[in-house]
C-alpha cells in the first residue's frame, strides 16, 4: 500500500520520470460515471509547461485508458490510465549520478532502496508523476460536478506576489479553472510571471502558496479524530512534491486572536443552516458544515537551480560542487494547482463513497439494464 491511497475509492500511482510508462489505477468508482477523454487532456493541458515559466521538457501526455471503461463509462472496476514519457534526456542525469541533490529526494531515496532507485529525473519521486494523478483526477472532478460539487485553485502568493483571495463563489472558480496561470487578479499574475523569469534568468527559482475552495459538498463528511477532512486531505496533499505545509480556513492567523474573532456564527439562510463567516473553512470537529471547504498549500521553491550548491559524493564521502545541467523548472506552483484540485477530487469522492456507498457518485447517470 506504499503507493496506494483511500479506501472505498482508492488510487495506485506508478512509474518512473524517464522510465517507459508512468500511470495511475482508480479502483471503486462507481458503473455508470462518465469518462471524457477531451476533459482529460484539457486538464493535462493545464499541467504542462509552457517552456518559459517552467521546465524545457515538452510532453504531449497522450494517455491510454487501459481498463474500467466501455462506451465512455467506467465499469466499476479498476480504471487504469497510462501515460508514455516521450522527452528524456537521461544524459543530463549521469555526471551527478553519486551527487545528492540539495531538496530533492535523492539522498533519502538511496537510503531506503540502496542504490536500486532509478535516480534519472529524480525517478519515482518526480513531478513527472503527478501527470496520471491529473488523468485520473479528471475523471473524480467531472463525477464531483455531476453532483454539484465544484473544486478551484489559485495562486494566491508567488515570488513574493499576491492575488486577491477566494470569496469564494462558483463564478471565481469556473474562471481560474479556465486559464493556464490561475489567477484572480491579471495584474497580480504578470507580476508573478515576471518573478518566475526573473528567479530563471538568475539560475534560481521561487515558490508561493495555493488557494483551494471546494463549494456544494454536504455537512457531515469526515469522521471525528483519525480520519479527519483536514487529516486525510492533508495526508494525501503532502505526497504532491514541494507541498510542505497546508493549512485550512484562517488556522495561522487564528492563533493570536481571541475566539470572538474567530468563531463563525451560526444563521439560517433560505430555512438552510450555515454560518455568517468562514474562518474554519467550512469544517468543525474534523466534519465538513456545508460551508466551502477552503484551505492553503504552501510550495516550496523548485530545488533543481543552475546555481553552485554544495552537496557529499556518496561513493567518497566527501564534500562536492554541484552544479546542475539539463532541464529544469523555475517554478512549478502554477503547475501545481491542477495537481491539488485532482487529489482533492480523488481525497473527497473517497470521503464521499465512504458516507453515501460507492453508487452516490453515479449521481443522475441512467442505469443500464442492457
Amino acid at each position: 500500500m506504499k503507493n496506494t491511497f483511500g479506501q472505498s475509492v482508492s488510487v495506485t500511482l506508478f512509474g518512473e520520470s524517464h522510465g517507459a510508462m508512468i500511470g495511475a489505477v482508480v479502483d471503486g468508482l462507481a458503473p455508470g460515471i462518465p469518462v471524457d477523454e477531451a476533459f482529460i487532456a484539457q486538464q493535462l493541458s493545464l499541467r504542462r509547461s509552457d517552456g518559459v515559466t517552467g521546465t524545457a521538457r515538452r510532453e504531449s501526455d497522450e494517455f491510454t485508458v487501459c481498463s474500467g471503461v466501455y462506451r465512455g463509462m467506467t465499469t466499476g472496476t479498476p480504471l487504469c490510465i497510462l501515460i508514455p514519457n516521450a522527452d528524456t534526456h537521461s544524459a543530463d542525469y549521469d555526471a551527478i549520478a553519486r551527487l545528492p541533490r540539495p531538496g530533492h529526494a535523492d539522498y533519502t531515496a538511496q537510503c531506503k532502496y540502496h542504490g536500486w532507485q532509478d535516480p534519472r529525473g529524480g525517478g519515482h519521486f518526480s513531478g513527472r508523476l503527478t501527470a496520471p494523478l491529473v488523468a485520473v483526477g479528471a475523471v473524480a472532478i467531472r463525477a464531483l460536478r455531476e453532483r454539484g460539487i465544484l473544486i478551484g485553485t489559485h495562486l494566491l502568493r508567488c515570488g513574493g506576489v499576491e492575488d486577491r483571495r477566494f470569496t469564494p463563489a462558483a463564478e471565481e472558480l469556473n474562471a481560474v479553472n479556465a486559464t493556464i496561470f490561475a489567477v484572480l487578479d491579471r495584474s497580480s499574475g504578470e507580476a508573478m510571471r515576471r518573478a518566475i523569469t526573473d528567479a530563471a534568468a538568475a539560475g534560481d527559482s521561487v515558490g508561493g502558496i495555493l488557494e483551494t475552495a471546494v463549494l456544494g459538498l454536504p455537512a457531515g463528511i469526515g469522521e471525528p479524530w483519525f480520519d479527519t477532512v483536514e487529516g486525510v486531505l492533508s495526508h494525501a496533499l503532502f505526497s504532491i512534491p514541494a507541498v510542505k505545509g497546508v493549512s485550512f480556513g484562517d488556522a495561522f492567523s487564528m492563533a493570536d486572536a481571541p475566539g470572538s474573532a474567530y468563531n463563525d456564527a451560526f444563521t439560517v439562510r433560505d430555512g438552510v443552516i450555515a454560518t455568517e463567516t468562514n474562518h474554519n473553512g467550512g469544517v468543525n470537529g474534523g466534519i465538513t458544515n456545508a460551508m466551502p471547504l477552503v484551505f492553503s498549500c504552501a510550495v516550496k521553491p523548485t530545488p533543481s537551480i543552475y546555481k553552485e550548491q554544495q552537496t557529499v559524493d556518496l561513493s567518497t564521502k566527501e564534500i562536492a560542487a554541484l552544479r546542475l545541467k539539463g532541464r529544469h523548472d523555475p517554478a512549478i506552483i502554477h503547475r501545481a494547482r491542477v495537481v491539488v484540485d485532482s487529489v482533492t477530487a480523488l481525497v473527497l469522492c473517497d470521503l464521499l463513497a465512504q458516507r453515501y456507498g460507492t453508487d452516490w457518485l453515479r449521481g443522475e447517470t441512467a442505469w443500464n439494464t442492457d
